[in-house]
């Protein structure tokens, strides 16, 4: 199988990469940083900017998923973000997926189980502070999922994964120290701070055969925080 993985070179894309890989399958990493990326000799590197209008090149011509990883988090009080900010998480989050999508469109069209997964946060549907520029954003992805899986069935497959905190580069600065870490897996009901791994395999499910009754959801993978409340 082919699989294009966009932000595949650091954090949860870059395990995604890693699983995909090892189970055999062809897989092409894409990123602004992917040359200095340490990937398995089977991946191809492929240098992309998503804020760019620039086309995606070195592709074969059938793909069997799209993976869109790039993310971000950026937590601030809602009267301290400029539009500026709010308009950077809308391209990074929201308009990169639709470009890079409409992109390799015809090539998913050509296979036999196309599937594409995006990635939302469990702040979209439970509400958390400081949180309004990247649920915006995330919360578009949501919607673009479920629309697509709309218009593309019965061929390709649409789906999201929604985490919570997650132990990556980028939530380095929320998990700096034994306190933070703490509190964070304090906050949901499994009391454990989520690795790249456990996001990575619901990636590879979603990708699978074994999926091929799911399309149209957004699935949460957060220790329980979206979803319960232990007493």
């Amino acid at each position: 199988m082919n699989y294009l993985v966009v932000g595949g070179g650091s954090g949860i894309g870059e395990k995604v990469v890693e699983n995909l890989a090892l189970a055999g399958h062809q897989v092409y990493a894409a990123s602004r940083n992917i040359m200095d990326a340490n990937l398995p000799p089977s991946v191809e590197p492929i240098k992309f900017d998503v804020s760019s209008d620039e086309p995606l090149s070195g592709l074969p011509d059938v793909l069997d998923g799209l993976v869109y990883c790039p993310g971000s988090i950026s937590l601030k009080p809602f009267h301290r973000i400029k539009p500026a900010d709010f308009q950077a998480e809308w391209e990074l989050n929201f308009l990169g997926a639709v470009k890079v999508t409409q992109q390799v469109l015809d090539l998913l069209k050509k296979s036999e189980n196309p599937s594409v997964v995006y990635f939302s946060t469990v702040a979209v549907q439970l509400g958390l502070p400081f949180h309004s520029s990247i649920s915006g954003a995330k919360g578009a992805i949501e919607g673009l999922t479920r629309s697509l899986a709309a218009e593309y069935a019965p061929k390709i497959r649409f789906n999201a994964i929604a985490p919570s905190l997650t132990d990556t580069p980028l939530a380095a600065n929320l998990l700096s120290n034994d306190k933070k870490r703490e509190a964070n897996a304090e906050r949901n009901p499994l009391k454990l701070i989520g690795e790249a791994q456990d996001i990575a395999n619901m990636v590879s499910f979603l990708l699978a055969k074994d999926s091929r009754w799911v399309t149209g959801q957004v699935m949460a993978v957060d220790g329980g925080m979206g979803a319960i409340k232990p007493m």
